[in-house]
């Protein structure tokens, strides 16, 4: 390979670069090849910045996400703290149609969402969206029908349906494809903790039934609108844009330096750290690829189960014959003791570079739950049951997440593609809160089952991908095929497939020298060079030692190279 200079890769507009406009920082100097060693210096720069990006990001992004799902689901609290009797949800399907008309507008505005969000910043579109469904759950508590609420659900859907998606393609454009699935987790799980001590918290507003001569659910409306609101203002201030866009921050939490260091990170791992905006022939192509309705379908499958225990938990609980307090008591413990099983399968899955085994263990780990719900004739088993569905239920949602943002390249695909995953989503909620019939209460079976056949489906789907992207693999290995327009592009799909961070890009980029023409794949050159690995240096291990030598890799030294260059044309 060629050495490439400063002057190379500033030849093209360098006259229109600023050092401060860190959003065309031309990370072209940083190594790009994995097989190219990062210095001590880099290496110390990207887990700083990676360090800060983590605290920065998640916990806000996490709590927000957290308060939205309590603002979703307490309407099962608020069910069992009065709201039934008061506003006549016992009469037919009403709770169900309250359940459902929340999925249709949550559903309808994923993908809109998410555009609006590249076009108006993360911290402003997140904060606003976060402040508005606060409002809506604020006002629920004084609805005077079941009607309102109903109407409540459709607007808390409206509001509701940007954040999740918004959120994880925020997350996945700050982290490598194998650094994800453990923050999607960390992400997922403050919401799954909090769920836990949001039922405790709910049976907290119970004890001010009464005040005001409100019921003890108008409280459990109230208060939370309130939390949400509350949120909505921190997350104003401390949610942070995209990589290419952090740079304008009034009050940036990264150096220039950390910045670059990022970007290169993300060019090093897939090649799409720069933002290529969404137009209509990049979302009609979107939309044609089968693979992403694919895993919009899984996604269903995987939220059929969340959701039906979210919603009914409290009340198959109820029909064990516990009291109201004793069951918002006994659905923490499920909820909480899920996150270290979240966490552990999400480490491992990121260091293991595995998805779909844990995907299908996790299914099998929530339907043996369902099971024992169903048909176990003693309470602690069947609360044995809910722990074993919580767990694995809630871990495929990260998993399932990271699948797919693993194996595509490009922002705006992203865009897209977490918006039509989340809007699946969405209907398996519309799935989850149909099933589960009034006249079969307190076992439900006919909807345990139902959900049940969606992990199966989740299951077969699952296997059915892997064939499907080994053979994928297999011909872009003999030439046959290019995979997301990198020939060195390999899909994840198995424990057994070679590394996917192992990325070069063919293409000669504007303002460098092409490299040589070669004969031999990198893969038959690694064989070659095996043998020669004791005895002295390979071939791939000279040209690492050359191109560190070659190219100032550090970057603090691009940004001062963009200055100088800056500097002397502006004169």
């Amino acid at each position: 390979m060629a050495p490439l200079t400063n002057t190379d890769s500033l030849q093209k507009d360098a006259g229109a670069i600023e050092v401060e406009k860190v959003a065309s920082l031309d990370v072209g100097n940083v190594p790009k090849d994995v097989s190219i060693p990062l210095t001590d210096e880099e290496k110390r720069i990207v887990k700083r910045a990676t360090r800060k990006t983590d605290w920065r990001l998640i916990p806000i992004l996490g709590a927000c996400y957290s308060i939205s799902a309590i603002d979703r689901i307490n309407i099962s609290a608020a069910r069992i703290a009065g709201m039934d009797i008061e506003l006549g949800f016992r009469v037919g399907d009403r709770y169900s149609i309250a359940l459902l008309v929340f999925f249709i507008t949550y559903f309808i505005f994923e993908i809109p969402s998410n555009v609006v969000l590249r076009k108006v910043g993360a911290a402003n579109w997140l904060a606003f969206l976060c402040m508005s469904w606060g409002l809506v759950t604020f006002g629920a508590g004084f609805a005077k029908k079941w009607t309102d609420i109903v109407v409540c659900r459709l607007l808390l859907g409206l509001f509701e349906a940007g954040f999740f998606p918004g959120s994880v393609y925020l997350i996945s454009c700050w982290y490598t494809r194998f650094e994800v699935q453990k923050r999607l987790a960390a992400f997922y799980s403050i919401n799954v903790m909090a769920n836990g001590f949001g039922s405790i918290l709910a049976y907290g507003c119970m004890q001010l039934s009464g005040r005001n001569g409100w019921l003890g659910w108008r409280w459990i409306f109230i208060i939370n609108g309130a939390m949400t609101m509350f949120l909505a203002v921190l997350g104003r201030i401390l949610i942070v844009d995209f990589p290419d866009k952090v740079h304008k921050s009034r009050f940036p939490f990264l150096k220039p330096a950390e910045v670059a260091s990022i970007q290169a990170k993300l060019e090093r791992d897939r090649r799409d750290a720069e933002y290529d905006a969404l137009t209509v022939s990049k979302f009609l192509s979107a939309c044609a690829r089968w693979e992403l309705w694919v895993f919009a379908l899984k996604f269903f499958a995987v939220t059929t189960i969340v959701y039906a225990l979210a919603f009914f938990i409290p009340i198959i609980l109820q029909g064990m014959g516990y009291s109201v307090g004793m069951t918002f008591l006994l659905s923490a413990p499920p909820a909480v003791a899920a996150v270290p099983w979240i966490m552990l399968c999400s480490w491992a899955a990121d260091k293991y570079h595995l998805r779909s085994p844990f995907i299908i263990l996790q299914c099998v780990l929530g339907i043996v739950g369902l099971m024992i719900v169903a048909y176990a004739k003693n309470n602690g088993a069947r609360y044995f049951g809910i722990f074993m569905g919580l767990a694995g239920a809630n871990a495929n949602i990260p998993t399932a997440l990271a699948w797919q943002a693993n194996n595509i390249r490009g922002q705006s695909l992203r865009m897209v593609a977490s918006g039509l995953q989340v809007g699946f989503g969405a209907i398996g909620g519309i799935y989850a809160s149909t099933v589960f019939m009034q006249k079969e209460a307190p076992t439900y079976r006919t909807g345990l089952w139902a959900v049940t056949g969606a992990q199966l489906y989740l299951i077969v789907s699952t296997l059915s991908m892997i064939c499907h992207y080994w053979r994928q693999n297999k011909k872009a290995d003999r030439g046959e095929v290019v995979l997301e327009g990198m020939e060195d592009f390999r899909i994840h799909h198995s424990p057994n497939q070679p590394p996917t961070t192992n990325i070069t890009m063919s293409a000669p980029q504007q303002g460098r020298q092409s490299p040589e023409p070669e004969t031999q794949s990198d893969a038959q050159k690694g064989q070659q060079a095996q043998p020669n690995q004791q005895g002295g240096e390979t071939e791939t291990q000279q040209k690492s030692d050359d191109s560190k030598n070659s190219l100032p890799s550090n970057p603090e030294h691009i940004l001062a190279k963009h200055s100088e260059e800056t500097t002397s044309k502006k004169v």
